[in-house]
């Protein structure tokens, strides 16, 4: 655009006595065959970025018209989530960085200036790619699995490019996470060279691959990627300066190495044996014994449902289905269909207790509610946002609607515990990779000042509903005792907090397993002491 206005420019200011002698009028022709190679340069350009354009919408035409015929379907994959996040931060910025170069603007940018509060930000697209992290850890997926689109117990989509493969990576290396960050950046080389990549793109990710291998502590590999760097750039700077260091780094270790050999027999011993330990740990969790695993390790294994690990405990005649009423008048003609699925701690089902109405208006109620759940923090008592809970919740009283109170009275009837005393109605929806990490409800003896601001004393039960059918994972999991329950559309989990003495029962730890694909939305009523003397007293029996 600059040269045509200079262009305009010298035409304007060109004096008017040309035509007054041939001789002056030869070097416009030249200058007019300038112009004319200028102009079509200019067409061919502005051609050139038509096409890149053009190309940008079809993608995005597509993937668009893929997500309006079933939003649900589209958004309950969490590769498709991601995607969506990263294309109003990456792609839809360079359709808008494109339109603004032309003179004059268009609509375009006035229309989309009004949506800049509500779409993603580049916080949500690292958010996302976390998540995606978080899925591949628990899941235990490959990255290759992601990436293709092609994901154990969901259904195939769209694959990631390179370049989504690299923000992946970074966003690994953002946290200091080099072991993802090595995976993903590994899986952006790969791509890159079927993708044909121009070595600029290859220079960045082997650069922040290096960085990552090194810190993983595989020095040798890491020499290898920088020399592989410096064949594209052999005046890279910090490759150059790296591959130094790692030289010196390797010879090292080689040395050492060398004189840790000529060391007694009883060094070598010693070696074995922490050898051994290593081999030890490196055992899949699903081949360990349950003593020798790890709270993480147990929670994860409980998420895939390893069969190793997944326990049922209780007699034939305790883990039984049968209807409950409580001689509540409401549940006489209707009683609940109860199901005992764990022993110690008591783990219930209640099955269809809330109807899809029922469900409709409480979403309703509250997503305009939604915000960011927080977890109340042990020492301080005060709420704060926590990285192992990953989800939006929103508190409802029962004076809002109608069915906000009959599912209070509901839970009531079926506990037969009061609700004057229990917290609002809780409703969770978790997004891409939504968790809760092992935690207790109820608040133990160094938690002093948990629930001290409501005066209620401490958590006494927990009851859960299920308010959507999770496509894969979500599951409820208890990593005490290796219990595992399943959302189930219109049922609810119930569980005592605290034995009857008051004293809390740890065997009731448990996690929201992060949503693998679909959407998972619950909600929550916690049961607090007061009010309970007389409906559930105190027994003779601490442990009862």
């Amino acid at each position: 655009m600059k040269w045509m206005s200079l262009l305009l420019c010298m035409v304007a200011v060109a004096t008017a006595d040309k035509f007054t002698a041939l001789v002056e009028l030869e070097n416009s022709i030249y200058i007019e065959n300038n112009m004319v190679n200028q102009l079509n340069s200019y067409i061919q350009a502005e051609e050139k970025k038509m096409e890149h354009l053009k190309e940008l919408a079809s993608k995005l035409t597509r993937v668009s018209q893929e997500a309006v015929e079933d939003p649900d379907r589209y958004l309950h994959h969490p590769v498709n989530s991601f995607l969506l996040i990263k294309r109003f931060h990456y792609d839809w910025q360079e359709v808008e960085n494109f339109i603004r170069l032309d003179e004059p603007r268009t609509d375009y940018i006035a229309n989309i200036s009004s949506y800049k509060d509500i779409i993603p930000s580049a916080e949500d697209v690292e958010g996302a790619a976390v998540a995606l992290l978080r899925l591949q850890d628990t899941y235990k997926l490959t990255t290759s699995a992601i990436s293709n689109g092609s994901i154990q117990g969901t259904w195939d989509t769209e694959p990631l490019s390179a370049a989504e493969c690299f923000e992946i990576g970074r966003a690994a290396y953002n946290k200091d996470d080099h072991y993802h960050s090595v995976l993903w950046m590994q899986e952006a080389y790969k791509k890159m060279l079927k993708e044909e990549s121009t070595d600029t793109k290859k220079i960045v990710v082997l650069d922040y691959l290096a960085y990552s291998t090194y810190m993983q502590g595989n020095k040798n590999a890491a020499m290898m990627v920088t020399e592989e760097l410096l064949k594209l750039d052999d005046q890279h700077e910090r490759a150059k300066s790296n591959k130094e260091y790692f030289e010196h780094e390797i010879a090292k270790e080689k040395k050492e190495k060398e004189e840790k050999k000529e060391g007694d027999n009883e060094d070598k011993e010693e070696e074995t044996v922490e050898d051994e330990d290593n081999d030890l740990m490196n055992i899949a969790p699903g081949d360990r014994p349950w003593s020798a695993l790890n709270e993480r390790d147990r929670y994860e294994a409980l998420c895939r449902g390893d069969e190793s690990v997944v326990k049922v405990k209780g007699k034939p005649w305790q883990l039984r289905c049968f209807y409950k009423h409580n001689n509540a008048p409401r549940l006489l003609l209707s009683p609940i269909k109860t199901e005992v699925v764990f022993k110690n701690p008591t783990l219930l089902y209640y099955h269809d207790i809330m109807d899809d109405r029922e469900i409709k208006v409480i979403k309703s109620l509250a997503l305009p509610k939604l915000n960011r759940a927080t977890i109340q923090n042990p020492k301080t008592g005060v709420l704060e946002y926590a990285e192992y809970r990953i989800s939006k919740s929103a508190w409802l009283k029962s004076h809002e609607h109608a069915v906000v109170q009959s599912v209070n009275n509901r839970i009531q009837d079926i506990t037969g515990l009061t609700m004057e005393t229990a917290e609002e109605l809780q409703v969770v929806n978790y997004g891409i990779g939504g968790q809760y990490e092992p935690h207790f409800d109820f608040a133990r003896k160094e938690e002093v000042n948990a629930f001290k601001e409501l005066g209620t004393g401490n958590r006494i039960a927990t009851l859960l509903f299920y308010m959507s059918d999770v496509e894969a994972g979500g599951a409820t999991v208890f990593t005490e005792v290796g219990a595992r329950m399943m959302p189930i559309k219109k049922s609810a989990a119930f569980w005592y907090n605290l034995y009857k003495s008051g004293e809390g029962d740890l065997l009731t730890r448990h996690a929201g397993c992060p949503v693998l694909a679909g959407t998972k939305w619950v909600s929550n009523k916690w049961i607090h002491e007061y009010g309970q003397e007389f409906l559930r007293p105190c027994s003779l029996y601490p442990d009862e």
